[in-house]
């Protein structure tokens, strides 16, 4: 009888599982839905908005590098002859709904955080729902700063590098829909999911994987990662490596105080335990 009320038990969370992804993917499609009907509007001043001359990171970047007497390519932003190229029959329709799914999935973030602490917090003890209220909250907030350091950022940089970088004059320069939106959308969930270091480490410090010393010891390696990084999706410039490099430290230093948090937290219920 107690195996069946188990199994039951299992079931059960499953079954209630199976809810809180139905409701999650609801919420997706639904915002997915309504950025399709609104294609035109979000490709034109959001998926396509790095293509124009004027978008503000191209022009705050040339008054920044002005202001200390440096040349910047970013005074020179010429797109004009630049059309993505569709060469499929069903590129623009398929490009438009996997675009509006993604955009869907980015902005629904804070909703699923919610199913899903939904799902969880039935486990925890007062003590712990108490202590994790504000999880929604800043996984949110760096999520969304995540979102928009990719696209004010990264997503300008590497485009105005990318589509004049050019090895030799007799290769020309012919860049696909899917290509470009794909580099867009791909940078801002990577960059987002980056910016969700600090929780990640506040989990592994918890479960035991990760300590403040392992992050301390490995804090050089880190940093000569984290500038290969910033040279691979930048302009060769040391100004745009350093614009990117900076924030991506900040939170690894804010990941190490986050665990160290965490660990007297933990010895501090041991002690009163």
């Amino acid at each position: 009888m107690a195996a069946q009320q188990k199994e039951m038990s299992f079931l059960g969370h499953l079954e209630e599982l199976r809810w809180h992804l139905v409701r999650s993917a609801l919420a997706i499609f639904l915002l997915a839905i309504l950025f399709f009907v609104f294609a035109k509007q979000v490709y034109t001043h959001f998926l396509l908005a790095h293509l124009q001359p004027d978008f503000i990171t191209y022009e705050l970047f040339c008054n920044f590098f002005n202001l200390f007497g440096m040349d910047s390519s970013f005074c020179s932003i010429n797109f004009a002859e630049k059309k993505l190229q569709s060469i499929k029959v069903t590129s623009q329709l398929m490009n438009s709904i996997w675009s509006s799914l993604i955009l869907g999935l980015v902005v629904s973030f804070p909703y699923i955080l919610w199913e899903i602490w939904r799902f969880v917090a039935p486990g925890l003890t007062t003590k712990e729902i108490k202590k994790s209220r504000g999880f929604i909250f800043i996984a949110s907030l760096l999520f969304f700063i995540g979102v928009f350091f990719s696209f004010y950022v990264i997503a300008p940089i590497s485009i105005q590098f990318l589509y004049n970088y050019q090895i030799t004059d007799a290769i020309e320069n012919s860049f696909t829909l899917e290509s470009h939106i794909g580099l867009v959308t791909n940078m801002l969930l990577g960059v987002s999911v980056l910016f969700e270091l600090p929780v990640l480490i506040y989990f592994l410090t918890k479960i035991g994987l990760i300590t403040p010393n392992f992050l301390r010891k490995y804090r050089k390696h880190a940093l000569v990662v984290v500038l290969i990084l910033a040279a691979i999706i930048t302009p060769p410039d040391v100004a745009s490596q350093v614009i990117v490099a900076i924030p991506i430290l900040i939170l690894y230093e804010i990941s190490i105080r986050v665990s160290v948090r965490v660990l007297k937290n933990q010895e501090k219920n041991a002690n009163k335990g």
